[in-house]
């Protein structure tokens, strides 16, 4: 069984105690953690809000994953997730979000990572884990995937 890569998550792209006045405040945040990280170019944070706009990001258990529009590839430099914590929450379309993961990536890559991401957060444990982690470090472990033992 082939391993899992980590997930590209880099401690500059990690916001664990974040304020939003709204649903589009939010995702320019989770923007703006992937340009802090060089992942993006600035234009790429107006793709996000273009595919919010066509459909919700919100995936329950409050979180949402925003990313950009398949035009806003050419804006990514390459693959990586932001981490932003909103710890009071915020009105997600009616929805509370507490946890706002943004993706960009290049080519076919968000299937990847959307896929490894569910992973993680239909864990009930890891989810909640990371909904308290207390600092960025405890945040880069806890997206990592499970390491499966193999006994030969």
């Amino acid at each position: 069984m082939p391993e899992t890569a980590p997930l590209p998550l880099d401690p500059r792209a990690i916001r664990l105690d974040a304020d939003a006045g709204s649903r589009d405040d939010a995702i320019r945040q989770a923007g703006q953690a992937l340009l802090a990280a060089g992942a993006i170019d600035p234009s790429y944070i107006d793709a996000m809000l273009e595919r919010e706009r066509s459909i919700s990001t919100y995936v329950g258990e409050g979180v949402a994953i925003p990313h950009g529009t398949l035009a806003g590839k050419e804006a990514v430099h390459h693959d990586a997730i932001s981490v932003v914590r909103f710890p009071r929450g915020v009105d997600w379309d009616g929805e509370r979000v507490v946890l706002c993961i943004g993706i960009a990536a290049k080519g076919n890559g968000h299937v990847e990572l959307l896929s490894e991401l569910a992973d993680i957060l239909m864990d009930p444990g890891r989810a909640e884990a990371l909904r308290e982690a207390p600092d960025p470090e405890h945040v880069i472990r806890l997206m990592q995937p499970v390491r499966e033992e193999t006994f030969e």
